[in-house]
């Protein structure tokens, strides 16, 4: 993968993993299937330093919209992290050996921040984007935060702003020689979720995402 150079923005997909060494171990064939996920334009994905000390092995992603993704100095519509764990001693909280651990956050609407539902819909949309993929899922987990924000005083004229902020964790159920193919449909209703976030219609049925030109 390729890391960001500070004051640069450098945006490359996740075939950009290629970078990582080959492994023919269960996470291996995890990073492999990671490796081939062919991502909507719009979605830009990195990897990040991964946490050392929740899990033996471990690999992070940091997500970002960016609906113009051709103009680099264009703001991102959402912004998130995925991160997968990997433990064969199957910590009893996971319910597995696996652990998927995300946090995705989008600015919204203001008036979403007057719906009562705000944070249902934004788990359904999670619940949704893993049903569509026709995953299997354990012990999952998470909260949605809905935070308003309204500026006084010499910041009186911003306008008021709304940032939907989901953080979920569950376990993926895996097919033994599946698993890099279905932990890669895992990453894929993640980058599903971001997009949900970043108000882009879905992709028409039959349509593959493709990824765009690297930088």
């Amino acid at each position: 993968m390729v890391s960001r150079v500070p004051g640069s923005r450098s945006r490359s997909r996740a075939a950009s993993t290629a970078a990582l060494p080959a492994e023919t171990t269960v996470f291996g064939r995890a990073l492999e299937g990671l490796r081939g996920v062919a991502a909507r334009p719009e979605l830009v994905l990195e990897e990040v330093p991964a946490p050392t000390r929740l899990a033996p092995h471990a690999v992070a992603l940091s997500g970002e919209v960016v609906p113009s993704y051709l103009d680099e100095d264009d703001d991102p519509a959402a912004t998130g992290r995925f991160v997968l764990l990997h433990d064969p001693d199957a910590p009893e909280p996971w319910e597995g050996e696996w652990r998927v651990v995300t946090y995705a956050k989008a600015r919204m609407e203001p008036e979403v921040g007057q719906d009562p539902l705000a944070g249902q819909a934004g788990w359904s949309w999670l619940t949704d984007a893993v049903e569509a993929g026709g995953l299997d899922w354990a012990a999952p987990a998470g909260t949605v935060t809905c935070v308003s924000s309204e500026s006084f005083g010499a910041l009186d004229g911003r306008e008021p702003s709304v940032e939907l902020e989901i953080r979920a964790s569950w376990t993926p159920v895996l097919t033994p020689g599946a698993e890099g193919r279905e932990l890669a449909g895992h990453l894929g209703a993640w980058g599903d979720l971001l997009c949900t976030l970043a108000g882009l219609p879905p992709l028409p049925e039959g349509v593959v995402a493709l990824s765009g030109p690297r930088r």
